[in-house]
This record gives C-alpha cells, sequence and structure tokens, in this order.
C-alpha cells in the first residue's frame, strides 16, 4: 500500500465516522447510516478523481472504501448511545479528516502532474466537499461554510503549504506531512480559539 493510498484509507474511515455521527444525530435507521457515512466517506474523493479523470474512480476501483465506510456506519449505529455529545465528537473528527483528506487529494493530483493552482484546488475539494454533502443531506449547519471558523482556508492553506514543498525540493510524503499540520492547525485552533478571518459585514448604501 502506497503512501496516498493509506491517506485515502484514512480519510475514508474518519469522514465515515463523522457521517454515522451525523446520521446518529438525525436518529436515521441502519441504512441511512451507512448512506451518509459512505458519501461522506467518499464524496470528496469522487468529484477530485472525477474531475482529475482518473479510471476508474478510487472506491470503484477498490470496493474495500466502501466496505469500511459501511463497517464504521454499523460500528456507530450501535455505540453512537456511549457519546454525551456527538456533535463535539464529529466537530474533532471532522478536523482530523479534512488534515488527511487535503493531503490525499493534492498528492493526487501532484501525482498526475497537474499545475499548482489545480493541485490546490483538488485538495480543498477532497477536503471539504464530502462533509458539505454529509451535512447538507441531513439538515445541519455546513461546517465548511459555518460563520467566524476557518474551513475551506485551513484546506487551500495546507494544499499551498504542499506545492511550495514540493518547489522547493522536498519528497513527496513529507510534503504531504506538512500539508496535514498546517491544516489541522488552522482548524483546532479556529475551534479552540476562535481563529477566523474577517466576515463581510452590510453597510447601508451612500445617499
Amino acid at each position: 500500500m502506497n503512501f496516498l493510498t493509506l491517506l485515502d484509507y484514512a480519510s475514508v474511515l474518519i469522514f465515515a465516522l463523522t457521517g454515522a455521527l451525523v446520521a446518529s444525530r438525525a436518529q436515521l435507521d441502519i441504512v441511512g447510516f451507512a448512506f451518509v457515512a459512505c458519501l461522506t466517506a467518499v464524496g470528496g474523493g469522487t468529484v477530485r478523481d472525477l474531475l482529475l479523470n482518473r479510471d476508474p474512480v478510487f472506491w470503484v476501483g477498490d470496493p474495500n472504501y466502501i466496505l469500511l465506510a459501511a463497517a464504521a456506519a454499523v460500528t456507530v449505529f450501535f455505540t453512537a448511545h456511549l457519546v454525551e455529545s456527538r456533535m463535539r465528537w464529529v466537530i474533532w473528527l471532522d478536523s482530523f479528516a479534512l488534515a488527511i483528506a487535503v493531503p490525499a487529494g493534492t498528492g493526487a493530483a501532484i501525482a498526475l502532474g497537474k499545475e499548482p493552482v489545480i493541485v490546490v484546488l483538488m485538495g480543498m475539494a477532497t477536503g471539504s466537499l464530502g462533509g458539505l454533502m454529509r451535512d447538507v443531506v441531513c439538515n445541519e449547519v455546513p461546517l465548511v461554510l459555518k460563520q467566524g471558523e476557518l474551513y475551506i482556508t485551513c484546506a487551500m492553506a495546507g494544499a499551498i503549504t504542499a506545492v511550495l514543498a514540493i518547489s522547493a525540493g522536498l519528497e513527496l510524503r513529507f510534503a504531504l506531512l506538512a500539508c496535514a499540520g498546517v491544516c489541522w492547525t488552522l482548524r483546532a485552533g479556529s475551534i479552540l480559539f476562535g481563529w477566523h478571518l474577517p466576515v463581510y459585514k452590510s453597510r447601508p448604501p451612500r445617499s
């Protein structure tokens, strides 16, 4: 198993856990758990592979990704009641999944020799779209768009870090580890300390 495949497996597992926890908040049945978990787990990577024209899409070529996500969903279905604050778990697990999925998407684009702007966009898409699908389907406020928190910014900063590290001559796996570190540090700082970018505030029109 190469490093990029390992990143895909790790992001699928953790995103699946977040999807199943959100499904528990929506009080879905076990099939609903599996659906939301799988959607969350492979959503971002699917968009990435379709945009990069990778054939086959990663989970179509290796169905073990879907089996792993489904197993995570079943596990959460029978254990979610043991968790006191499921939303808190969702937020923190999602932060780890983001910090794994962004390097996975970034690395996939780098391996195909894509231009830096495409590399950054693929890292952002892989890290954020699965969680966005999860929250929209379960009628939650998307973490990606939650006001006053860093999320997309973390993904972008991590992917840019990887691009700069590669251009500086760093080996791919170390560049992706730096990407993960930057991404998670910013996201954790946003959760713990309220780091955020300035938000738009409307002003009355000039007369």
